[in-house]
């Protein structure tokens, strides 16, 4: 298999099982990050402003949803090529589950530290009523990002050896 299309395949996975989490957490009334904010955030960026106040108070931008999950897939995409680039080529052929889990945990640092600040939410979500709990819920969520990368990577290899 081409190897720009396994990782692809890869990131696709991942981001899938991330996104399959955070709609089972939205079904249990748990609050998840709207990506149509996302979307509004890389609108303004575009327009040369990087921080806000508040991003749900900032002018809509147009197609934001659909840019803020265009946005979320790449990310998720590019993350995969930085587990592969880190690991190496030889990770694709024997995905080793501890560095899926510390690469997916890792990528936790950016909703903490650029995504929850530049929208408002401040480093770590320290501005919010609920840091801590918000805090919690990105590791989380990046960790099922991180068994997603292992997973993905073990279903490719099996079905394309």
């Amino acid at each position: 298999m081409n190897m720009l299309l396994h990782v692809a395949l890869v990131g696709l996975g991942a981001t899938v099982l991330m996104d399959l989490w955070l709609w089972g957490l939205k079904r249990l009334g748990v609050p998840t990050l709207n990506f149509a904010l996302v979307g509004r955030w890389v609108g303004h960026l575009a327009r040369g402003q990087w921080a806000h106040i508040a991003i749900a108070k900032a002018p809509p931008v147009r197609h934001e949803a659909a840019l803020g999950w265009l946005v979320h897939y790449g990310v998720g995409l590019a993350f995969a090529a930085v587990l592969v680039a880190w690991c190496g080529i030889g990770w694709l052929q024997q995905p080793s589950v501890s560095a899926a889990l510390a690469f997916g945990v890792g990528t936790a640092v950016v909703p903490l530290f650029v995504m929850q600040p530049a929208m408002g939410a401040g480093i770590a979500s320290r501005k919010t009523p609920a840091p801590l709990k918000n805090c919690l819920k990105s590791l989380a969520t990046h960790t099922v990002f991180g068994v997603g990368l292992y997973l993905s990577a073990v279903v490719i290899e099996r079905s394309f050896p």
